[in-house]
C-alpha cells in the first residue's frame, strides 16, 4: 500500500430521528440502501467497493503468509474424504467430498448389496455460482424421491426442487422462497414446508402436493405475531408432522397426522410468554422438554387425547441442565450439561430410575448424538470431539454400552495430540461470577506473559460454544499462541440462567466477562496487555465493538465478522427481517424507554469515540439478512473519522454472499487464511 494513499471515507449527510425525547443523529444512514434486499445505490456500491479495494492493497503485502496459511489448513484437509455410511430403511447414505471439490456429493446403496447411487451433486449444482449453499435435503419414506432446497446468493431463500431417485429426473415441480425444513407426507406424495414472506419472516406452514402448481399449496398454519417463527418437522418415529412456531423465549406446538395432513392440528399446549418445549411421541405418549417450572427444563409425559396435561417423568435439576431428549423403539436419550460437561444419558421407558450415561475418556470434550434417522435403533451414530482430539465417529452399543471408533478425523499433513496440552481455567469476572475458558497450546508454552494469546467468543442466544477441535487453529497454535474460548455469560455453557445473565438487561456481563476473561489470563502469564487477539461473529461481532469501546488498549488486534454492531437502529426498525423476533432477546426500544435507554448505552456504533482503537478487520456480506451489510459499512465509515490512532482499519464485504461469507469449504478456508495472516501482521509476526 503507497504510503500516500488515503482510505476511503465516506460523506457524512444530514439524518436525525427522535425517540423517547431523545433525538438521534446518524450521518451515515445513507449506507441503508432503501431498497434492500436488492442494493443498487450506486453510492452504497461505490464505498462498498472502495472499501474493498483499500482492503485488498492493505493485505497485498501479506498475500504470500495468507497462500501460506491457506495451504498449511488445506493439507489438514482430507480432500477425497467421506461420511460414515448409516442405515436408513433399506439404503446406507453418505456424503464424500472429490479430491480438489469444494462442495459435497450425496450417495446411497441398498443395505442388500448393490452399486452406490448418487442422490445430488452439490459441485454441478454449484457450478458457475460465486455462492451456493444447499438447505433442506429429504428423502421420502417410500425412498423413492428427494426434496431439497437451494440458495446461491446468500440472501437465505431457498428454492426447493425434487428429483425422481429411480431415473435421476428432475421433476417441474419449483417451490421459490422457502425458508424451513422440507418435511414428507406419511404416503411419499406431498411435502410441508414453511415460505419466507417479503420481510424473510417464515410465518406459515404450507402443504406441497406432488404435481400440482405451488400457487395451489394449501396453507395449514399462519402465525399473526410478527415476532415468531414458524419451522416443520416430524417425530422421531415419523408418525406426527411438527408445527413449531416461537420466538427467543416462547414456543407453542401443533402435531399433525402424518398420513393425513389436512387433519385439525393437534394444539399441545397454547403459548405461555417465557416457556419454551419441545414434543416427541410414542405408543400415544407424549414426551414434552419444557423450562416451565425449571430453568434447567424437566421432562414430561401427557397422553396425545389430553396434551396439555402434563405430568412430571424427570424433574428439573440445578445440576443438570437437559438440553434435549430423542425418543426411539426402546429406549430415549437425554442430552445436557452437568457443570458445563456434555452429557449423553439412555433411558429406560418403564423405570424412569433406569439411566444408563455415556462415559467418555477425557476430562473436557464436546459430544453430542449424531445421525440416527431409524426409530428401532439398537446402536446409537455419537460424535465426539476436544480442543487436542480431532472429530470422532463413534457407535454405542446400548444393550452392551460398548464404545466403537468408527472413524477420527484424519490429518493428511501430520497431527499429534501429544504436542499439546488442553487446559479448562476459571476466571473471576468483575462481579465474581466464575467464567469457564477453555484454552490450547502446544506443549513448551511458557506462561510468562511473551506469548500472544487469541481468545474467541460468541455470547447470545443461549448458544455454547463448545471446547471443539480445529485445525485451523493449529496454524496459529504451531506459531506461539494460545487459543482460548471464553464460556461466557449469554451463552448456556453453564445452565439456562448463565443465559438469561447475559440478555436484555444483564447482557452488558456478556461484555465485561469477555474483558475480564482477558484480563485475568493476563494476570496469570498466558499473555500480556497488547498481545491478545480477539475475534467474534454476528452477535459475537457486537461483543467485539463493545470490548474496543471500553477497553481499547487491551487489545492486540481484532476481527469482527458479520458485527450486529448498530444494535440501537436494528432494534428500531421492525421492518427489519430479525427485529421482532429479537426483542425478547434484546428489548424493545419502541416501546420501552429503559430499553431505548440500555441499548443506547452499549451500541457498539452508537459509543464510538474519539479515542485510539487496536487494529480492526472488519467483515460483511450484501446479501446477509441476518446483520445487513449496513451495520459493519456504518461502524467502519464512523470509526474512520473518529478514531485518533493510525492503525489499520479494514473492511471485506462480500459482494455476492451472505451470513457465513463464501460458501465453498477452499474459499472459506481461504478467508479464515486471510483473518490470520491479518492477525499475524498486525502482531509483528508475518514472517513466522
Amino acid at each position: 500500500m503507497s504510503q500516500t494513499a488515503k482510505p476511503p471515507i465516506a460523506e457524512q449527510r444530514p439524518y436525525s430521528f427522535e425517540r423517547h425525547g431523545v433525538t438521534i443523529t446518524d450521518p451515515w444512514h445513507w449506507l441503508k440502501d432503501e431498497g434492500y434486499p436488492k442494493v443498487d445505490d450506486a453510492d452504497v456500491l461505490a464505498y462498498l467497493e472502495a472499501e474493498n479495494r483499500w482492503f485488498e492493497a492493505a493485505m497485498k503485502p501479506h498475500e504470500a503468509l495468507a497462500q501460506t496459511l491457506f495451504e498449511e489448513m488445506k493439507g489438514r484437509i482430507k480432500e477425497d474424504d467421506s461420511s460414515v455410511p448409516q442405515k436408513d430403511g433399506d439404503w446406507l447414505y453418505w456424503v464424500e467430498y472429490d479430491k480438489g471439490a469444494q462442495y459435497k456429493k450425496w450417495y446411497r446403496k441398498p443395505v442388500a448389496g448393490g452399486d452406490r447411487v448418487l442422490l445430488l451433486d452439490e459441485t454441478e449444482l454449484a457450478k458457475d455460482k460465486e455462492y451456493f449453499r444447499l438447505g433442506g435435503f429429504s428423502v421420502s419414506p417410500d425412498g423413492r424421491l428427494l426434496a431439497y432446497s437451494v440458495d446461491d446468493n446468500g440472501s437465505e431463500r431457498f428454492e426447493a426442487r425434487f428429483k425422481d431417485l429411480a431415473t435421476g429426473a428432475i421433476l417441474p415441480d419449483v417451490i421459490p422462497g422457502t425458508l424451513s425444513s422440507l418435511i414428507w407426507t406419511a404416503d411419499s406424495k406431498a411435502l410441508i414446508y414453511g415460505l419466507a414472506n417479503e420481510n424473510w419472516r417464515t410465518d406459515n406452514a404450507r402443504l406441497h402436493v406432488l404435481g400440482k402448481p405451488a400457487a395451489e399449496d394449501v396453507e395449514l398454519y399462519k402465525e399473526v405475531d410478527e415476532g415468531f417463527r414458524v419451522d416443520v418437522g416430524v417425530t422421531s418415529n415419523e408418525k406426527y408432522i411438527v408445527i413449531a412456531t416461537g420466538d427467543n423465549e416462547t414456543s407453542e406446538i401443533r402435531l399433525l397426522p402424518a398420513d393425513n395432513p389436512l387433519a385439525e392440528p393437534i394444539l399441545v399446549s397454547p403459548r405461555q410468554k417465557g416457556r419454551e418445549y419441545a414434543v416427541e411421541e410414542r405408543d400415544g405418549t407424549l414426551f414434552i422438554h419444557t423450562n416451565d417450572d425449571h430453568i434447567n427444563f424437566r421432562l414430561a409425559t401427557a397422553r396425545i387425547e389430553a396434551p396439555g396435561e402434563w405430568t412430571t417423568l424427570i424433574a428439573g435439576s440445578d445440576d443438570f441442565y437437559m438440553t434435549d431428549m430423542t425418543a426411539f423403539k426402546d429406549f430415549y436419550v437425554i442430552e445436557g450439561r452437568s457443570n458445563g460437561l456434555d452429557t449423553i444419558e439412555i433411558r429406560d421407558y418403564a423405570d424412569v430410575s433406569k439411566v444408563a450415561p455415556i462415559t467418555f475418556p477425557e476430562a473436557s470434550y464436546s459430544a453430542s448424538l449424531g445421525d440416527n434417522p431409524e426409530w428401532d435403533m439398537k446402536v446409537l451414530r455419537l460424535a465426539y470431539e476436544s480442543m487436542v482430539t480431532p472429530d470422532t465417529v463413534y457407535d454405542y452399543d446400548v444393550a452392551s454400552r460398548e464404545l466403537t471408533v468408527l472413524k477420527v478425523q484424519e490429518v493428511p499433513s501430520g497431527y499429534n495430540a501429544a504436542d499439546y496440552e488442553t487446559q479448562r481455567v476459571m476466571i473471576a469476572a468483575r462481579d465474581g461470577t466464575q467464567v469457564p475458558v477453555s484454552i490450547i497450546y502446544r506443549k513448551g508454552f511458557k506462561q510468562d506473559g511473551s506469548a500472544p494469546l487469541h481468545l474467541y467468543a460468541y455470547g447470545a442466544y443461549g448458544y455454547a460454544v463448545p471446547p471443539s477441535f480445529s485445525v485451523t487453529r493449529l496454524s496459529m497454535v504451531d506459531r506461539g499462541f494460545a487459543y482460548a474460548i471464553a464460556h461466557i455469560r449469554g451463552g448456556d455453557d453453564l445452565g439456562r440462567q448463565w443465559y438469561l445473565d447475559g440478555k436484555l438487561t444483564k447482557r452488558t456481563n456478556t461484555f465485561n466477562d469477555f474483558v475480564d476473561v482477558a484480563k485475568g489470563l493476563i494476570e496469570r502469564g498466558y499473555t500480556a496487555k497488547g498481545k491478545v487477539t480477539a475475534s467474534g461473529g454476528s452477535a459475537g461481532g457486537e461483543l467485539m465493538g463493545a470490548i474496543i469501546n471500553s477497553d481499547p488498549d487491551l487489545w492486540g488486534a481484532i476481527v469482527a465478522h458479520v458485527p450486529f454492531v448498530d444494535v440501537l437502529n436494528t432494534m428500531l426498525d421492525e421492518t427489519l427481517p430479525l427485529t421482532p423476533g429479537e426483542w425478547p432477546e434484546w428489548g424493545n426500544p419502541i416501546t420501552d424507554k429503559a430499553a431505548f435507554d440500555l441499548l443506547r448505552s452499549y451500541s457498539p456504533y452508537d459509543n464510538v469515540k474519539p479515542q485510539a482503537y487496536p487494529p480492526l478487520l472488519v467483515t460483511a456480506g450484501l446479501n446477509d439478512p441476518r446483520v445487513t451489510y449496513w451495520e459493519p459499512a456504518k461502524w467502519v465509515a464512523k470509526l474512520r473519522v473518529t478514531k485518533t490512532d493510525d492503525n489499520v482499519l479494514l473492511l471485506k464485504t462480500n459482494m455476492g454472499a451472505g451470513h457465513g461469507g463464501k460458501s465453498g469449504r477452499f474459499d472459506s478456508l481461504k478467508e479464515t487464511a486471510e483473518e490470520f495472516a491479518f492477525l499475524l501482521w498486525q502482531m509483528g509476526m508475518a514472517e513466522q
